[in-house]
C-alpha cells in the first residue's frame, strides 16, 4: 500500500497594493468669467498660427528583413562599410531618415506642453502661467498644480476645450496642460492679456499673504542668513495661526500582501492524518 502524500497548497499570489492618503482639502480650479474661455482660446490660436509652430510627423516605412541585415553586416564589415570613415574625413555627410520635429524648436522651448512638463517647470520656478484643460480624467490628476502654483505666485486656470482647440494647431493628440516660461519672449503679450482674465486661486493651508513680493525677495537675497532667520520669525509671530484641518480615516484595510505563519496546531493534524 503506498501511503498518500501530503499535497503542498499553493501559494496565492499577492494582490498589489498601493499605499495613499487620502487629504483633507480638496483644491479645485475656479471658473471663468463668461467671455473669458473665448478670449483665451482666440487669443492663442491666433498667436500659434502666426507663429507657425506645429509638429510634423514623418512616416518611415522599413522593408522585410532589415534588422537581420543590419545585423549581418556588423558582424562581417563590407567594403562600403570600412570606406565609410574615409568619406566622413573628405567632408561627406551620410544622409539620416527624418524623425518627428517641430517646425520652430525655438518657440517650442518657450512652452511647456503635458502635465509633466509643466510640473516640472513649476518646481523649477521657471514658468509664469499654466492654462490646464477640463477634459482630464480622472480630474485629480491636476489638482497638485494648485498648490504648485499658489505658492510660485503664478496664475493659472482650466480652460474648457482647450485640448480640442490647439492640439490640431500643434499637431498633437492633447494639451491636457500648457505652461508659458518666463524667459519666452515670443508669448508676453499673450501672458499679459490672459493674466488679467484669470482668477487668483486659493488654497486652504497656504495663507493669502504669505507669497513675497519682490521688493522682499531683493531685501532677502542682500541680507545674511541670521538676518533671514530673524526676519521670518518675526513674520510668523505676527501672521495670524494657520487652522489645519483635521485628517479623518475613512477606512482600514488589512494588508493582503502579509505573510501569515500557520498555527502549530494544524501542522500535527496534517501529520496524524497522514
Amino acid at each position: 500500500m503506498s501511503t498518500p502524500r501530503a499535497m503542498k497548497k499553493e501559494k496565492k499570489k499577492p494582490t498589489p497594493v498601493k499605499t495613499s492618503l487620502v487629504s483633507p482639502y480638496n483644491p479645485r480650479w475656479l471658473p471663468l468669467a463668461h467671455d473669458g474661455k473665448r478670449l483665451i482660446l482666440d487669443t492663442l490660436k491666433t498667436k500659434i498660427s502666426d507663429l507657425g509652430l506645429q509638429k510634423r510627423r514623418v512616416n518611415r516605412f522599413r522593408e522585410w528583413g532589415s534588422r537581420r541585415r543590419s545585423r549581418k553586416k556588423t558582424s562581417n564589415p563590407t567594403e562600403d562599410q570600412k570606406l565609410a570613415p574615409e568619406t566622413a574625413e573628405s567632408g561627406q555627410t551620410l544622409s539620416k531618415p527624418t524623425e518627428p520635429c517641430w517646425t520652430n524648436p525655438a518657440v517650442r522651448k518657450q512652452l511647456a506642453i503635458g502635465i509633466n512638463e509643466v510640473t516640472k517647470g513649476l518646481e523649477r520656478n521657471e514658468l509664469s502661467l499654466v492654462l490646464v484643460c477640463n477634459s482630464v480624467r480622472p480630474e485629480d490628476m491636476t489638482w497638485h498644480l494648485i498648490p504648485l502654483s499658489v505658492t510660485r505666485s503664478v496664475p493659472a486656470c482650466q480652460v474648457p476645450d482647450l485640448s480640442d482647440s490647439l492640439s490640431g494647431l500643434l499637431g498633437l493628440k492633447c494639451v491636457l496642460a500648457l505652461g508659458f516660461k518666463r524667459d519666452g519672449a515670443a508669448f508676453e503679450d499673450v501672458v499679459r492679456e490672459i493674466t488679467s482674465l484669470i482668477v487668483p486661486l486659493k488654497v486652504a493651508w497656504i495663507p493669502t499673504n504669505s507669497t513675497p513680493t519682490a521688493e522682499e525677495k531683493h531685501t532677502d537675497t542682500e541680507k545674511g542668513q541670521k538676518r533671514k532667520l530673524e526676519d521670518r520669525s518675526d513674520e510668523a509671530s505676527d501672521a495670524s495661526p494657520l487652522t489645519l484641518q483635521p485628517l479623518k480615516v475613512k477606512k482600514i484595510i488589512p494588508n493582503p500582501t502579509k505573510i501569515r505563519k500557520p498555527k502549530k496546531k494544524e501542522k500535527k493534524k496534517c501529520l496524524s492524518s497522514v
